[in-house]
C-alpha cells in the first residue's frame, strides 16, 4: 500500500466502536477521512486521533436518520476534501428489549436512523460516484442480518433490511455495468461503547454474545472491503461463519437454542443496568467522549485467525476446515 494515492473516505458512525477505529486506520495510510456523527465530543475526540494518525479530518455533526443532513454532509466533503472514493456505512441506533417493550416510536426511530441510514449514505456516495464511475460503497453489517436473536428485534430487522437493500442495489450496478462497487462485511458481536449508551429495556446490563472482538478486528475487515469490494461480502470471526452455517442448514433447532441462551448470554450484572433514553433521539456522546472499546476490554480479542486467513491467501484450506470444524460444534450445541 506505499504507492497507493490518498483516497478520500466518508465514515459514519465515526465517533466511536468500528467506525472510530475504521477512520484511524484510514488516517493511519494517509486518506482524507471525513467522520459523519452526531455527538460533538466523540466527533472531536475522534477527528484528533485522525490527525494524529496522519491524516486529514473533517468531522460533521449529521443525523443520519435525516436525508437533508447526509446530503448536505455530502456536499461539504466534496467541497473542501475532493471526491468520494470510499464510502462506510455504520452509523446506527436501537432499543435493546422484547418486542413488546420497545415502544412503536423507539421501534421507528431504530428503524431510521439504521436501516434508512444505510439508505440514505448510500444515495449520497451513488450520485457522486456514478457519473465518475469509480468508488466503492461499504456496509458495516452483522450476523444478525442474517440470524435473528431475541430482545434485538429493532436491530436484527434493520440489519437484515440492508442486507436485501444491498443487494438489490449490487444487481442494478452490475445489470448498468457500473465500475461503482458496495459489498457488505458481516461483523461477530464486538466491544463497542453501544452496550453502555443504547435504550434498554433490559434488568441487566446488555453484553454482546461472546466470543467478543476489539472494534480494530472489524476496522481492519472495512478496510479490506474498501480496497477489494468486487467481493459481495465479507465474514468477520469464526463465531460469524458458525452461526451462518448453523442457521442455513438447521434454522428450527437454532431458534429453540436461542430461545433457551439467548436471553442470560445477552446480559450481564458486572455492570449496573444503564438508564434513560440511550442515544436513541440524541447522541450520548454529545459532551462526552467515550473512545472505540467498550466496557468488555477484559473479555475481548484483539484478533480473529479467521479474518486473518481471509486478508491472506496461505492457509485458507486450513481456515476453511476450521470453520467447518466451528460450525459442526454449533451444530452439536444446538441439538444438545
Amino acid at each position: 500500500m506505499k504507492n497507493r494515492a490518498a483516497q478520500t473516505v466518508v465514515v459514519t458512525g465515526a465517533s466511536a466502536g468500528i467506525g472510530r477505529a475504521a477512520a484511524r486506520m484510514f488516517a493511519a495510510r494517509g486518506d482524507r477521512v471525513a467522520l459523519l456523527a452526531r455527538g460533538r465530543a466523540g466527533l472531536d475526540a475522534a477527528a484528533a486521533e485522525v490527525r494524529r494518525a496522519g491524516g486529514r479530518a473533517l468531522p460533521l455533526e449529521t443525523d443520519m436518520a435525516e436525508p437533508d443532513q447526509v446530503e448536505e454532509a455530502a456536499r461539504r466533503v466534496e467541497e473542501e476534501l475532493g471526491p468520494v472514493d470510499v464510502w462506510v456505512n455504520n452509523a446506527f441506533s436501537a432499543a435493546f428489549g422484547a418486542f413488546l417493550d420497545v415502544p412503536a416510536e423507539e421501534f421507528l426511530q431504530a428503524t431510521k436512523a439504521t436501516y434508512l441510514g444505510y439508505v440514505h449514505g448510500t444515495r449520497a456516495a451513488l450520485t457522486r460516484m456514478l457519473p465518475r464511475d469509480r468508488g466503492a460503497i461499504v456496509q458495516v453489517g452483522s450476523a444478525l442480518a442474517y440470524r435473528g436473536i431475541p430482545l434485538q428485534s429493532a436491530y436484527c430487522g434493520a440489519k437484515h433490511a440492508i442486507q436485501g437493500f444491498t443487494e438489490s442495489v449490487r444487481c442494478e450496478l452490475l445489470h448498468d455495468r457500473s465500475g461503482v462497487r458496495i459489498t457488505m462485511v458481516q461483523m461477530p458481536a464486538v466491544n463497542t461503547p453501544q452496550f453502555s449508551w443504547l435504550r434498554s429495556h433490559l434488568p441487566r446490563h446488555a453484553q454482546p454474545v461472546p466470543p467478543i472482538y476489539q472494534p480494530e478486528v472489524a476496522a481492519r475487515a472495512v478496510l479490506r472491503a474498501a480496497d477489494h469490494p468486487g467481493r459481495r461480502e465479507y465474514r468477520v470471526g469464526a463465531s460469524t461463519v458458525a452461526t451462518l452455517l448453523a442457521n442455513a442448514v438447521a434454522p428450527g433447532l437454532l431458534d429453540r437454542y436461542l430461545a433457551r441462551t439467548g436471553f442470560d448470554s445477552q446480559q450481564t450484572r458486572a455492570h449496573p443496568p444503564t438508564e434513560g433514553r440511550g442515544n436513541l433521539w440524541e447522541p450520548a456522546d454529545e459532551t462526552e467522549d467515550y473512545g472505540a472499546h467498550g466496557v468488555f476490554d477484559d473479555r475481548a480479542h484483539a484478533s480473529s485467525p479467521q479474518a486473518w486467513a481471509g486478508r491472506h491467501h496461505v492457509g485458507r484450506a486450513l481456515a476453511a476446515a476450521g470453520l467447518a470444524g466451528a460450525g459442526y460444534a454449533v451444530l452439536r450445541r444446538v441439538r444438545s
